[in-house]
């Protein structure tokens, strides 16, 4: 099983996967088939009013489709905030991706397994942006000279094309992004399921005539048992990173462990450390996130100790590029590329 991601600056494609068994996860809301006819009939007339609403806006009968009962299409959450339901027809895998900050808040495989985190605490109506899943931070990651982590994620999307299995959403210039960021821009953010995988793109072009730059990260949650089962390993040993915890306002500090635990609240990053590997002693299993291109930095963060964001059980492995990248009328290409990989813990005889 592959979850991709990817991230285009006009042209440049980036990617990440899942591959292999998938994290530990507490047991996610997951349609099922209808077991009788009453929920069948009633499941119809769901299909038939989202068939309507798609067809107001202008996405056809496509935009909502029936896989052996499992809804797909554009929906409605019990608060009134939309997403997009995908579902595959073949191994029944669904995920969703809601039209608020344009994030994918579940990839469920074929299996009932779910991959991505979203914190016991997010709110789902809108007041806030969603704290989980696969979470832009986009155009500045932080703080910086407009709010924290951007726009991206606390603006509504809109949907250019839904289909069973994909959806394309898009972002552009409005008064609200244009009092805090005064740029022409055009972001494209894709999402395919395919039958072992789901894919997303992001595509960043500069439709003004003026350059700008920009700071990109996703800011992923991902899945754990719990804490003291979880190992993060790579090239940390001997590296400098900031903690922003220590200090007044954070301070430089060099990593000694070759293998990271977390047992206090953890915002630290990694400047030119880009390949985390996720071990789980409690599920066996292990995630190592492969940063190829583009992607050069790694932030850990994890609240320790709240049990409201429930600390416990996620972890945020962040792939981010600190350093800006620019867009001009010469320049307009960026590659950020990254792969998570699933497996099996090793262990000793």
């Amino acid at each position: 099983m592959k979850l991709t991601l990817s991230l285009l600056a006009s042209g440049a494609l980036s990617a990440s996967a899942f591959t292999g068994s998938p994290l530990a996860f507490a047991p996610a809301s997951v349609s099922r088939p209808s077991t009788t006819a009453l929920d069948a009939s009633k499941n119809k007339l769901k299909i038939a009013s989202r068939t309507k609403w798609a067809e107001s806006r202008g996405f056809g009968s496509a935009g909502v489709a029936e896989s052996e009962g499992v809804a797909a299409g554009l929906m409605t959450n019990a608060d009134g905030l939309e997403y997009v339901k995908l579902v595959h027809p073949d191994t029944g895998a669904t995920s969703e991706v809601y039209l608020l900050g344009g994030v994918v808040t579940s990839y469920v495989d074929g299996d009932g397994q779910e991959f991505i985190a979203v914190r016991p605490d997010a709110k789902m109506d809108g007041s806030k942006p969603i704290s989980g899943g696969l979470s832009h931070c986009w155009p500045q990651f932080g703080p910086g000279e407009i709010q924290q982590h951007g726009f991206a994620r606390n603006v509504n999307w809109t949907v250019k094309s839904v289909t069973e299995t994909s959806v394309e959403l898009e972002m552009a210039p409005s008064d609200y992004t244009k009092e805090m960021w005064d740029k022409e821009f055009l972001c494209t953010f894709s999402v395919d399921l395919e039958a072992d995988q789901l894919s997303t793109k992001m595509f960043v072009e500069n439709k003004g005539e003026e350059s700008f730059d920009f700071q990109a990260a996703l800011h992923s949650y991902f899945t754990v048992s719990a804490l003291e089962n979880l190992e993060i390993s790579g090239s940390f040993e001997g590296k400098e990173f900031l903690n922003k915890l220590a200090g007044d306002g954070g301070e430089m500090q060099t990593e000694e462990r070759s293998a990271i635990t977390i047992t206090e609240e953890y915002d630290r990053v990694y400047k030119g450390i880009n390949d985390p590997v996720l071990k789980d002693a409690g599920t066996g299993k292990t995630l190592s996130v492969l940063n190829t291109a583009g992607w050069e930095d790694t932030v850990l963060w994890n609240p320790y100790g709240d049990e409201g964001m429930g600390y416990n059980n996620f972890v945020c492995v962040e792939s981010v590029k600190v350093s800006r990248t620019f867009l001009s009328l010469f320049f307009l290409k960026c590659g950020l590329n990254c792969v998570y990989n699933v497996g099996v813990e090793e262990k000793e005889c």
